[in-house]
């Protein structure tokens, strides 16, 4: 018996009976080139010329710019797939976005949202005329112009660029729960060598033609980087399609440089795919068909600087790399090029695509969407007129009882997960938030969500699988690269998220985290720009109970590279226990233009406050705990402060000590949830005054911190403090191994015994009269070294430890 055909099948059945159909009419041809040639002369214009936009004279030195800045190269590939995007958007009248990953071609999206009009709506002062023409042309890459690349002052973006490899994963990340949206993503083969984009290729693996919109990548090859070829422009096409079809990608070309010829392909691989996109969308949402499908892409070939001059100077530059930046570069100073340069821009025929006035004709304008449609306009790339705040049920229904302060357990990260669970149930018909991580759900103690929801696959299903969904919302990939760009991608969109990640391994994404912290202190500057929902991260399996893996899983050093970051923009949390980490996260997921680090261990450990008690510590973000210490309501002889909810339990562990064997000394325990608090107002929004800061830790009193991260983090905030010289601080030294979990403090001195001994050592007179204090501290020290060796285990008095005064 004959099966009927799948879905897949039928697709490419009805791309094969309509490839003799004629895609444009010549009158449509006509107006495209139109729009294209406008786009490319605006895009040169902006490198070039700082005045008389128009041509409407002889071009002379003094209109051109002193210092020429600019990517010239891959700009008339962009405006071209810019022009026939406005087509097909118009035509079909769809909502779309496109993420342009050759982001250094900023000149071609600026002049492509200057001719749809979305630029002038923004910024009113850079009209469509001949004036907003002349400030359009100056104030690119200019002094306090508009950076040279897509960034957040484009309209329509959500992606910078600078960075090349994550545009892809961005586009996912934009179609996530976006069931009507087109999302298209212009991959340059730069940016196609690079191991984030390489990773990102699977994330079709990962969309829901159900719930999720399309993601259309155009591959543009032009041949070049900055200096040398690429490797995938020197594939045969009979190689790159193998492997873009081994990526799951159903492979569309278009290969010419005559630009009718490329505007009737273009036209032509467009519509196809967006047929085949919607035939695969029907399929699943209204036929139930659950396999995978392999969706389209466009390989798009067109010469490097296409268009432009074909040699300078006897020298090839079209389709070649010197195309890639400015092609006459001594314009000012020499006639020849100024001519050639002159020729080249006479050669789009400016006067045929702007009026007298500067204003785009009809012929231009004709392929260009209305209103929110256009891609400079689309509220999908201003995600912040979009968002809507979750529904976040009240902290009690999770909290854990605390009766007393440490003397009960919990996995802090559990206790997040029932939390994480229920946020995932209450939105799960609006389908607007999603956790991401590698991986690591489950591993991090977070498998509550699966009771809610599954994880996001669309690839094969076998039965010994768990928790794997066709419609799924939590996303585990093993690439960091891939979670952070799909999370910031939805984010940007108007969406929420959660990307929780092994402590170690979230420094793969170092260079991710300082292009959105930078594309969030842009947007926070720029009036059009609405506040989107916080990156969140939730960095567990920490540095502290890394004693199974060992030396490769430790570091805790992200904290203090997303400290060096904006200040308005960033945050960095350290919860002692599972109380705090729900109030921290109930403020997080609440929040708006941040990235916020939150730190918290998955191990059992210590309650210490209740749910009221760790409201207010968080609210405070650092604060004393007086029934850990012996104050008494008098000036301390020593402060013992913490932050992390390891060096918290010894830092008590400690202050119950000094109790036992030196009661009259006072001892002010205080603990950092915030460690923002710690730097000066003046540095941080969240920092302390010195006046606060004083009162909290002294002027003069020795200060032992026991910290989570690296020691010299709490130096550099605090060293501008009165009392920086009585600062002290234990952290973590790099020493580490697979061992037991106190013997990880022991090795880098973070100890509760070391910590006494420090007391003993700093504090003025008690050298002499605790000398046989701290004999035994050492000793008790000693013998745990000979206790693990030989039972694999920490000692009694250390595995059995409960908070008792």
């Amino acid at each position: 018996m004959t099966q009927p055909p799948t879905a897949y099948e039928v697709v490419l059945v009805s791309h094969a009976e309509r490839q003799d159909a004629p895609a444009i009419t010549d009158e449509e041809l006509r107006t495209l080139d139109a729009h294209w040639r406008a786009a490319n002369y605006l895009a040169a214009g902006q490198i070039y010329l700082m005045s008389n936009p128009l041509l409407t004279e002889p071009l002379k030195p003094e209109h051109i710019k002193p210092r020429l800045l600019g990517h010239w190269g891959t700009s008339p590939g962009l405006n071209l797939v810019y022009t026939h995007l406005n087509r097909v958007i118009k035509k079909r009248e769809l909502d779309a976005l496109c993420v342009w990953g050759p982001g250094h071609g900023g000149p071609s999206i600026l002049a492509n949202s200057w001719l749809e009009g979305s630029y002038s709506e923004t910024y009113p002062d850079v009209s469509r005329d001949a004036a907003g023409m002349t400030r359009l042309f100056r104030q690119f890459s200019f002094p306090g112009g508009v950076p040279s690349h897509v960034a957040p002052e484009t309209p329509g973006s959500i992606h910078e660029g600078g960075e090349l490899g994550y545009s892809l994963s961005h586009a996912y990340g934009a179609a996530f729960d976006n069931p009507d949206l087109l999302v298209a993503c212009v991959i340059g083969e730069g940016e196609a060598e690079t191991g984030p984009l390489a990773a990102s290729w699977h994330s079709n693996k990962f969309l829901d033609p159900v719930h999720d919109g399309a993601v259309l990548p155009v591959l543009h090859l032009n041949g070049y980087k900055i200096a040398n070829p690429t490797v995938l422009s020197r594939l045969p096409e009979a190689e790159l399609d193998a492997l873009l079809r081994g990526y799951g990608h159903e492979p569309i070309h278009v290969t010419d440089d005559d630009p009718l010829q490329v505007h009737r392909a273009m036209a032509a691989a467009l519509d196809d795919a967006l047929d085949r996109i919607t035939l695969m969308q029907r399929t699943a949402r209204e036929d139930g068909v659950s396999e995978r499908v392999h969706w389209p892409m466009i390989v798009l070939r067109t010469p490097k600087g296409w268009t432009g001059p074909a040699e300078v100077d006897g020298e090839p530059v079209e389709g070649t790399w010197r195309a890639h930046q400015v092609p006459l570069a001594g314009v000012r100073e020499n006639p020849a090029h100024l001519r050639q340069l002159e020729t080249w821009l006479r050669s789009y025929k400016p006067q045929e695509l702007f009026g007298p006035d500067g204003h785009p004709t009809a012929d231009v304008l004709a392929c260009v969407p209305d209103g929110t449609k256009r891609l400079g306009s689309t509220p999908h790339a201003n995600g912040g007129l979009l968002v809507r705040g979750l529904p976040i049920a009240p902290l009690d229904d999770f909290a854990v009882p605390v009766d007393k302060p440490g003397t009960t357990l919990h996995e802090p990260t559990r206790v997040l997960g029932d939390f994480l669970a229920r946020v995932m149930k209450d939105t799960g018909a609006r389908r607007d938030f999603r956790l991401v991580g590698p991986d690591e759900t489950a591993s991090n103690r977070l498998q509550a969500v699966f009771d809610v929801s599954g994880k996001a696959w669309q690839a094969q299903h076998l039965p010994v699988d768990e928790h794997l969904e066709h419609h799924g919302r939590v996303m585990e990939v093993l690439s960091e690269h891939t979670c952070q760009g799909w999370l910031e991608g939805y984010l940007l969109t108007g969406r929420h998220g959660l990307f929780s990640c092994y402590e170690a391994f979230v420094h793969i994404v170092d260079s991710m985290v300082n292009q959105h912290i930078k594309w969030l202190k842009t947007s926070r500057e720029l009036p059009g720009r609405a506040p989107i929902a916080s990156l969140n991260y939730l960095l567990t399996s920490h540095v502290w109970r890394q004693d199974h893996n060992g030396f490769s899983h430790q570091d805790p050093g992200f904290v203090d590279h997303v400290l060096n970051k904006s200040p308005e923009v960033v945050r960095v949390y350290l919860p002692p226990d599972a109380n705090t980490l729900l109030s921290v996260a109930d403020h997080v997921l609440r929040s708006r233009d941040y990235v916020n680090v939150v730190v918290a261990g998955k191990q059992p450990c210590f309650d210490w406050l209740s749910m009221d008690q760790a409201r207010a510590h968080c609210a405070r973000g650092a604060g004393i705990w007086e029934w850990a210490g012996t104050e008494n309501g008098g000036e301390p002889d020593v402060v013992l402060a913490c932050a992390g909810d390891v060096p918290t339990q010894e830092v008590l562990a400690a202050a119950q000590l000094l109790r036992r064997h030196l009661p009259d000394l006072a001892v002010r325990v205080v603990n950092v949830v915030d460690m923002t608090r710690l730097l000066p107002r003046e540095e941080h929004p969240h920092g302390m005054s010195d006046f606060e800061y004083d009162g909290l830790f002294t002027t003069d009193k020795p200060v032992i911190f026991a910290y989570h991260g690296y020691p010299w983090l709490i130096h550099r905030l605090a060293y501008r403090r009165t009392g920086h010289r009585n600062l002290h601080v234990r952290g973590y030294k790099e020493m580490g191994t697979t061992t037991t979990p106190f013997d990880m403090v022991a090795r880098n001195d973070l100890d509760r015994y070391r910590l006494v001994m420090d007391v003993i050592d700093r504090v003025p007179g008690l050298a002499v009269r605790a000398a046989a204090v701290r004999q035994q501290m050492a000793d008790v020290r000693t013998r745990h070294q000979a206790w693990i060796r030989e039972h694999g285990t920490d000692l009694p008095e250390v595995a059995d430890w409960t908070w008792n005064p």
